[in-house]
């Protein structure tokens, strides 16, 4: 069985390099943070505040959340609704960084990701992944890059997912907001594992980066060793 933990803050690219792996070595990816969204998504509709941890706690006891996969694609459904397009609004990211603190919410959704891994190959990225979710995962990675590139990376993908009206300087200022949100939570932070491998991927094209990580995947495997 293999898992693979990529973690980093909001934009890092760690989606997109989970992806790729995803694709080139033939394993499932988990975007963990689609689930987060998913369960910002529900309170918003049902009139909880993001911040209500006992509020919350309730909410997510019984929360229909379902993974499927179409073409290599994650599809994630709320309540039988596809809504893997509608969790990727402005107020969703900033409820999810909000659900992400609250330890039932974790807790919930933790046990769903480590459901996922125990059945199959996985490459899972998140905040949390290998430091709590996945600490013996096979290779864990920590991906960075400054706020200003991470910021127009998430812009220009929020205008290619058609929406127009999107701001950068608030794109920007969200972002910085949930990396010190989901850095100082007290529960499972945003951290690096002490054994992941840390990469700045700042001007830095994604081809590259994927090409540091399968070497090492690849390096490891061929000398045999577990980790």
């Amino acid at each position: 069985m293999i898992n693979i933990a990529i973690d980093g803050p909001a934009g890092a690219g760690k989606s997109t390099i989970a992806k790729a792996i995803s694709r080139i070595i033939g394993i499932i990816y988990l975007d963990t943070g689609a689930m987060y969204r998913t369960v910002a998504l529900k309170a918003i509709r049902t009139g909880v505040d993001t911040r209500d941890g006992e509020r919350l706690a309730a909410l997510v006891k019984d929360i229909d959340i379902k993974i499927e996969y179409k073409d290599n694609e994650q599809r994630i459904f709320l309540d039988g609704d596809e809504v893997t397009e509608s969790i990727r609004t402005p107020d969703v990211s900033i409820g999810a960084s909000n659900v992400a603190v609250i330890p039932a919410v974790r807790m919930k959704m933790v046990e769903l990701q480590r459901e996922i891994a125990r059945s199959s190959d996985v490459v899972m990225d998140g905040r949390d992944i290998g430091t709590y979710v996945l600490p013996d995962a096979n290779f864990k990675f920590f991906l960075t890059a400054s706020l200003d590139e991470r910021a127009k990376r998430r812009y220009d993908e929020m205008i290619s997912r058609g929406m127009p009206d999107v701001d950068y300087e608030e794109v920007k200022r969200d972002i910085a907001f949930r990396d010190k949100n989901d850095s100082s939570r007290a529960f499972a932070p945003l951290s690096k594992a002490p054994d992941a491998l840390m990469i700045d991927t700042t001007g830095i094209e994604p081809q590259e980066v994927l090409r540091i990580i399968l070497d090492k995947i690849e390096n490891n495997e061929t000398d045999g060793a577990d980790k």
